[in-house]
């Protein structure tokens, strides 16, 4: 069996579910993407995939409240996660959103890599912080896309990333920090290379397992 070609441009919308259980079976990679409702993940979804609308965007955080689940590859798939934290919307709509959202990350057991996205302005708030520690203790790799850099002057940006990497030192995971802005693609080629990375490390896995 020849290696797949990982390319993020080939993300194609498939599902989106209200929990795991109207998921794609448990099997092959997934990389997902968490954050804060406030935190442009949409917009990096579409940055990195070279798709204008393949995630949607909206003036309202929070909009995300599926589980929504593009494939790439045979057996890989991208997730947009719910986003937590700032959204207005009813407590019960939240609760239930969170659940799923916490329903995944402890159970999925595909799930190889997770992308957490912060607004570079204001980075590793509570909720943010206990994402990041679960998936060190759970030994997933983790990629910190500090978004929206473009807000900030190029010595302010270079600043923080320092900052946050400094902070996150101390919980000796695997973890990568980098600033991001989907407006000017500013960190969209080391973004991309982390994340096919993921994938392709799954490659003798695959092959081994079709054979």
């Amino acid at each position: 069996m020849s290696e797949q070609v990982i390319n993020l441009n080939q993300a194609k919308f498939t599902i989106s579910a209200p929990d795991i259980r109207r998921l794609p079976d448990d099997t092959g990679v997934e990389v997902a993407f968490a954050g804060r409702s406030n935190a442009g993940k949409s917009s990096a979804l579409n940055t990195l995939t070279r798709q204008k609308s393949l995630a949607r965007t909206s003036k309202t955080p929070g909009r995300t409240q599926l589980i929504n689940v593009f494939e790439i590859a045979e057996n890989k798939r991208l997730i947009d996660l719910p986003g937590y934290g700032f959204a207005k919307v009813p407590l019960e709509m939240k609760k239930k959103w969170q659940k799923a959202l916490g329903e995944y990350l402890e159970k999925r057991e595909c799930l190889q890599g997770l992308v957490v996205l912060m607004d570079i302005r204001h980075p590793l708030k509570d909720l943010d912080r206990d994402l990041i520690e679960w998936a060190v203790d759970s030994d997933l790799p983790v990629l910190c896309l500090l978004t929206k850099s473009d807000k900030l002057s190029q010595g302010k940006a270079s600043a923080e990333v320092l900052k946050v990497k400094k902070t996150l030192a101390s919980l000796n995971g695997n973890i990568k920090v980098q600033s991001f802005s989907s407006l000017k693609r500013t960190g969209f080629d080391q973004a991309n290379q982390v994340i096919c990375n993921w994938f392709a490390d799954d490659e003798v896995v695959d092959t081994a397992e079709a054979e």
